[in-house]
């Protein structure tokens, strides 16, 4: 392909593995000895030239990295959502296999193309992307050098299990999306200053003591605009509390904050847990994993409303065992001297934030204090799925992985900012977990010189 559109010239292989793994290799001609992969999002199959990933390709291009991306072994527009996993092979090639056959492909048309392989090997994804990291670390532990895991979705069976409960809690007593933006009021009323300063953002949403029962205001007879019935109060007391099932947590309940507006005016739980029509996001997920993965025979039409949570949540265990990345063992990718900088919003309406930190302390405890030396979490207040929200979500991870690889410098505290209508709106230090930022009782609350990292 020639130089265009500040894009350089680079040769583009395309490669077709058994049984529909499609892979796309990109090779500059002027090559920095690097490989980058980039990961997918939902159930994955996208097109390889959907134009956010050309548009991904092509920036990465621009660095002079090698790059590749995969379909993970369908075709999202003929087999759309769970549909394609009745296959079992497609459902072992999007879980895991296609990771490891995209990296070992693209290194091999690399090695053809410039007559050597990559020296290093660099990873980026966020939510299934940031799955098919952790992933790839656990399970493939050699083939990258350095990893970036956004908002990882590393739970499957506690996170469709979860997604199951808010609707049938839904179904029950809906939660008009009228309601959020003063649902999002009460909140931020509550915890918002609880970190010492009233900017906006929540810290840490688990230093906030909210209950709907308590803190918000209850219908005494008919609904109203002005407050919540009895029946919608339960449907936030499911959605906030964990999920337990049989005595055991088999997910987090919901941490505070996604409630509010975004600068476009829409609530975070707009659209990914509660919608004025139709199925949301995280429920449209759920039910297609009903409908297609864990019965031996599909059912197109199964109602999620009927499915007993107490009594069959096992079925989702072989689902779990193909899908999770939840494995805390990352021995021989710290062997390989392997590095993760992984990122999660605590506004996340569709993962939840408090998954990350969960499984960061189970490495943490398996692999000890040794760990923070090649494993770095990055909690962003206020910021949605992967980016978003009403906090700063905008950085660059590669610039600060990349030398954490190759010359041993820690990413350390990392300045994002907060961008609307293309300009920068504010900035903040992200700090590495436990750390949190704190303002310094002096300058701008929008500016990151105005903030340090220290202990919570």
């Amino acid at each position: 392909m020639p130089e265009a559109n500040n894009v350089p010239a680079f040769c583009r292989v395309l490669v077709l593995v058994q049984p529909e793994i499609r892979i796309e290799v990109s090779l500059p001609v002027n090559w920095n000895r690097r490989l980058y992969m980039f990961g997918n999002g939902g159930y994955a199959g996208e097109s390889l030239e959907a134009a956010n990933r050309i548009a991904h390709r092509n920036a990465a291009l621009g660095s002079g990295f090698a790059v590749t991306q995969t379909n993970t072994g369908h075709d999202a527009a003929k087999e759309p959502l769970a549909t394609f996993t009745t296959n079992p092979q497609k459902f072992a090639d999007y879980a895991f296999r296609s990771l490891h056959v995209t990296a070992e492909s693209a290194k091999r048309v690399a090695a053809a193309y410039y007559g050597s392989r990559p020296v290093k090997s660099y990873y980026n994804g966020c939510s299934t992307g940031g799955r098919q990291g952790l992933i790839l670390a656990q399970r493939y532990p050699d083939d990258f050098d350095g990893i970036i895991v956004g908002a990882p979705a590393l739970d499957h069976f506690g996170g469709r299990l979860r997604s199951i409960a808010t609707y049938q809690a839904l179904q029950k007593a809906p939660l008009p999306v009228e309601k959020l933006k003063m649902l999002a009021e009460k909140v931020y009323a509550k915890c918002d200053a609880i970190d010492g300063l009233k900017d906006g953002l929540i810290t840490d949403p688990r230093a906030c003591d909210f209950r709907p029962s308590r803190d918000l205001p209850v219908c005494d007879a008919a609904d109203s605009a002005t407050c919540f019935t009895s029946g919608q109060i339960k449907t936030l007391e499911n959605m906030y509390g964990d999920l337990v099932l049989n005595g055991k947590r088999v997910m987090y309940g919901w941490p505070v904050g996604a409630e509010i507006p975004g600068p476009n005016g829409t609530s975070g739980w707009d659209g990914w847990l509660v919608r004025a029509n139709g199925l949301s996001q995280s429920a449209n997920y759920a039910e297609s994993a009903l409908r297609y993965m864990i019965f031996p025979k599909p059912d197109p039409n199964y109602d999620m409303a009927k499915f007993n949570l107490e009594r069959d949540a096992h079925l989702f265990n072989e689902v779990g065992r193909m899908m999770n990345a939840t494995d805390p063992d990352l021995s021989r990718f710290r062997a390989h001297g392997g590095k993760i900088l992984m990122y999660f919003g605590w506004a996340d309406p569709a993962l939840n934030p408090l998954m990350g930190i969960g499984y960061y302390e189970s490495v943490l405890k398996k692999m000890g204090p040794g760990t923070h030396d090649f494993f770095q979490l990055y909690m962003m207040p206020g910021v949605f799925h992967c980016s978003g929200g009403v906090g700063p979500a905008c950085f660059d991870p590669l610039v600060r992985i990349v030398p954490w690889v190759e010359k041993g410098v820690k990413p350390g505290a990392i300045i994002a900012e907060q961008i609307e209508k293309g300009k920068p709106v504010r900035s903040r230090p992200l700090c590495a977990y436990p750390q949190v930022a704190k303002y310094a009782g002096q300058g701008s609350p929008d500016v990151a010189t105005s903030f340090k990292c220290a202990a919570p």
